[in-house]
């Protein structure tokens, strides 16, 4: 077998495992959709962390698994080890962004049943921020590195010690969360546990990193945000988690009892 042949079959191999992974954190969360329980989010953290870092799991994998991949064909011997070691440190960065999370799932959940016609407002500024940091150059600079990683590659080649990897994935993971933030924010509006909005998101983010034109899809999206933030005021359908105006919210998005 020629040694083109070879890197084209170890990089379909690892990134293959790294999207088995995002596949069963889709099942996990499929499955869970249709037995959600009727009980709100607030006050349940060790649940929500839980459920928040499959979530992660399964939507920011796909979009990371080329980089991923390339990680581990840095190293001529255990490359397995030093993938799996990087997809976990690139997850924990994810899973520890839970707890604001957390915290803004509360306040939706709080903003929808307390204040109800402040929901729309709110929905418009969660609209707006998410429209305006779309459209920022520090979103750009993440996006470059979260598309073209080689330079980040170079720099964990000099990455010493026990939990180099870790470390390596933590970092790009940091990366793409400066990168993606914005578009978790979108859960306040639509739901933390909404199927539908997690599919559009993770579809948005694959589109962003993997397609050519990438970056003018993260335009796009901070464009239309923004349209978001007026139209919400007509229609407040389009924010339900906040407005009351559909059933995604907290209070029906619960994937355990």
């Amino acid at each position: 077998m020629t040694r083109p042949a070879t890197f084209a079959r170890h990089r379909a191999h690892y990134t293959g495992l790294v999207l088995l992974t995002a596949a069963a954190g889709w099942a996990w969360v499929a499955l869970r959709w249709g037995n959600m329980g009727p009980r709100t989010m607030a006050g349940d953290l060790p649940a929500f962390m839980g459920t928040w870092t499959i979530m992660m799991t399964a939507m920011m994998l796909p979009a990371t698994a080329p980089v991923a991949s390339l990680y581990a064909r840095t190293a001529a011997v255990h490359r397995a080890p030093r993938m799996i070691a990087f997809t976990a440190g690139y997850v924990l960065v994810w899973a520890a962004a839970g707890l604001p999370a957390y915290a803004l799932a509360v306040g939706a959940d709080r903003v929808a049943t307390t204040y109800p016609t402040a929901g729309t407002a709110v929905a418009s500024a969660v609209f707006a921020i998410t429209g305006v940091y779309q459209l920022t150059t520090l979103k750009d600079r993440c996006l470059t590195h979260c598309r073209s990683p080689i330079g980040l590659m170079l720099r964990y080649a000099s990455y010493r010690g026990p939990w180099r990897h870790l470390r390596a994935g933590a970092h790009h993971g940091a990366y793409c969360l400066g990168c993606c933030w914005s578009l978790m924010l979108l859960f306040a509006a639509f739901g933390v546990m909404n199927l539908w909005a997690m599919v559009a998101l993770a579809t948005i983010v694959a589109a962003e990193k993997l397609l050519p034109r990438g970056p003018l899809v993260a335009r796009v999206i901070g464009v239309t945000s923004l349209a978001l933030a007026i139209a919400v005021f007509w229609l407040p359908l389009l924010a339900p988690n906040l407005t009351g105006s559909g059933t995604t919210g907290m209070q029906a998005s619960v994937f355990f009892r």
